[in-house]
């Protein structure tokens, strides 16, 4: 019997439910990209235990300042790229044996996208501007020959950022009919038709035309709805978009990524959905938050939450849905932050930390 002491102390706490974890595995493989200059060792092996929330690097590969991954889910393997002058994109099978390489035909490659057949690689460049689509063995997976690459044109009024075209994302659009790509430099989403049978995209059309200076960084689609979520780096905005079948979106909200009363200076990184399509995490570097969006019925957001994201410059995160986590890059304190993610979607520090010094992307 609780005394009435108790029974207040205990009807304070917040709500909490414990992640439901049975049947989970006891360990996952992670894999985390570094940058070399900030004290990265390479492309990091990161053994996970979800119910202690513990955590052990177990050996790194020798990938250079991987600063983004994909993996094949019909073949098994994975790619990374390595974000130099002279772009490539490494390959490795399920035993993670390497597989080959090839360039990206840009430089600062930033992004990777698998096409529905897991046949197309694609890439966006960001120091080059421009998107290269790479042609994989449809039965090992590994890259065939040179990229096709395609330079975006454009620029924006942040001059010290927008001067050209910087393609930060990229992705196929459910169909398989389109590539589009975000490009921070040139203010605007574009639209690439894809040739899934011979692997070929087409001259880059405008899509979307961002605000002026907004900056487009990423970009995630709603699981069920003909609705895409895209956060503007230098605007520090999350804006609603409707798709289209011409490939092309149009504009139905915007939002700010900011806490109420922020004055800094802050730039919005990644963006996240959850499967059920009712949350929607983006991160803050500069304000160093995480702010939760609560979807309605018609995938209109809400603010549910902004919590501090447990170090410096929350570059990327990743959503663990199985497991109830939410684990963050925070690259310029060099670790990665343990989050429990809670039965309504808020998140919840569990104090838990991964040290990787540089870290700038995560990945099963």
């Amino acid at each position: 019997m609780l005394d009435r002491r108790s029974l207040l102390a205990a009807l304070a706490l917040p709500a909490f439910r414990a992640p439901d974890l049975l049947g989970a595995p006891p360990a996952i493989e992670l894999f985390a990209g570094t940058y070399r200059v900030e004290g990265g060792r390479g492309l990091a092996r990161i053994r996970f235990e979800p119910k202690t929330d513990a955590a052990t690097i177990s050996g790194y590969l020798p990938v250079e300042d991987a600063s983004y991954g994909a993996s094949s889910k019909s073949t098994g393997k994975r790619y990374f790229v390595g974000e130099s002058d002279q772009g490539v994109v490494a390959a490795y099978d399920k035993a993670l044996t390497p597989r080959g390489s090839v360039s990206t035909g840009g430089a600062g490659p930033c992004f990777l996208a698998l096409d529905g057949r897991q046949g197309a690689l694609a890439v966006a460049n960001y120091g080059s501007g421009s998107v290269a689509v790479i042609r994989l063995d449809p039965v090992d997976g590994r890259p065939l020959g040179a990229a096709q690459v395609v330079a975006h044109v454009g620029s924006g009024p942040v001059r010290q950022r927008q001067a050209g075209p910087h393609a930060h994302w990229v992705g196929f659009s459910p169909d398989q009919r389109w590539l589009h790509a975000i490009d921070l430099g040139a203010d605007a989403i574009f639209a690439h038709r894809f040739d899934a049978e011979h692997v070929m995209i087409g001259e880059g059309q405008v899509a979307y035309a961002a605000p002026p200076g907004s900056g487009p960084r990423h970009l995630v689609r709603h699981p069920t709805l003909p609705l895409a979520y895209l956060v503007s780096e230098l605007a520090n905005t999350l804006t609603v978009l409707s798709t289209r079948d011409d490939g092309r979106f149009d504009p139905l909200q915007i939002l700010s990524t900011l806490p109420p009363g922020f004055a800094g200076r802050s730039q919005a990184a990644h963006i996240a959905i959850d499967p059920a399509g009712q949350r929607l995490y983006v991160s803050n570097r500069g304000a160093n938050t995480l702010v939760v969006f609560a979807l309605n019925a018609a995938g209109r957001p809400t603010v549910l939450q902004q919590v501090a994201c447990g170090g410096n410059w929350p570059r990327f995160f990743l959503l663990l849905e199985r497991e109830r986590r939410l684990l963050v890059a925070n690259e310029r304190s060099g670790e990665v932050a343990i989050f429990h993610v809670l039965a309504d979607g808020r998140l919840q520090d569990s104090g838990g930390r991964i040290a990787a010094p540089g870290v700038v992307f995560l990945m099963l």
